[in-house]
């Protein structure tokens, strides 16, 4: 492969935001498997529907947003604002692929997994990533979009929507979306000021945001257990491990209570970085063991 195919190739995979898009696609996959433990080939055709619908979503996203992207430190080598994809072939690349992941849902599942991939364009591209550059609050209305292909998968494997144990599981990649941005906002605030983004520093100040935050991760936490409560497990020992697991984050991310914030204070953003990993990394260890879980529940 040359450089230049290479290069190619690179630039587009970040243009669809594909490690996000695959993390997407994963939860969509636990969506899948929970309500009867399916492992077959629609696992596969979910998974790629939602990857690429996800990656059109993300880039189209990237097509909307490419002049504040262009304006701060953390966006402005993205393909866009540096010309190594054009605006026309951008837009063209991102409702491709839209059409695509759209087409694989439909054709593979039908309506109601198709609707709630429309849904997750409408909400995330036309009215989330237009609302952010109005209020901070957008997160909220915002972090609707992590609930969604979970939903897609769940309705994709034949479970239904009114199902309490997919209610329970949306809401704890509702809540996930919250902590995981403001973590990000931390690190990144002085960018999104750039990029002419409002912020909630703006309105609390970076201690009270950080308190904020640390209530919205054990109130992740907390929603966990709201999975197998309403019988997402009913295994011991997952459950203890989901407490575990659980302990193990409120601990680790405890230290940022200890942060101090003064005018003369510079906070290292690896102490965000940290523990916007350790919430991730949360994330996937619920996403494994409830996967796994429903597999050996399934074999026996």
């Amino acid at each position: 492969m040359t450089l230049i195919n290479r290069n190619i190739i690179n630039s587009i995979l970040e243009f669809g935001k594909v490690r996000i898009t695959a993390f997407v696609a994963i939860s969509s996959a636990l969506g899948y498997i929970l309500p009867y433990g399916q492992v077959d080939l629609g696992l596969l055709f979910n998974m790629i529907g939602v990857f690429v619908l996800s990656f059109g979503s993300a880039a189209l996203n990237q097509w909307q947003e490419v002049y504040p992207d262009s304006l701060m430190n953390r966006t402005k080598k993205r393909p866009l604002p540096t010309n190594l994809i054009s605006r026309k072939s951008g837009l063209l690349i991102s409702l491709l692929t839209i059409s695509l992941g759209l087409l694989i849902l439909i054709l593979n599942f039908g309506l109601i997994p198709f609707l709630l991939g429309v849904l997750a364009i409408i909400w995330y591209n036309f009215i989330y990533t237009p609302m952010k550059m109005k209020t901070a609050l957008a997160v909220f209305p915002g972090a609707l979009i992590g609930a969604i292909p979970p939903a897609i998968g769940w309705t994709a494997s034949g479970g239904l929507l009114t199902e309490p144990q997919l209610w329970a599981l949306a809401l704890f990649f509702f809540i996930w979306q919250i902590p995981h941005f403001w973590l990000l906002l931390m690190v990144y605030d002085d960018d999104y000021r750039r990029g002419g983004f409002p912020t909630l520093t703006n309105i609390f100040s970076k201690s009270q945001l950080v308190r904020i935050t640390y209530v919205w991760i054990i109130g992740l936490v907390a929603s966990c257990f709201l999975i197998p409560l309403f019988g997402g497990t009913k295994s011991l020992l997952t459950i203890s491990l989901l407490i575990i697991a659980g302990i193990w984050l409120i601990i680790r991310t405890k230290s940022l209570l200890n942060l101090k914030f003064t005018s003369s204070t510079i906070i290292e953003p690896k102490v965000f970085k940290m523990a916007f990993l350790r919430l991730n990394f949360f994330v996937l260890i619920v996403m494994m063991l409830l996967t796994v879980d429903k597999l050996i529940t399934n074999i026996k």
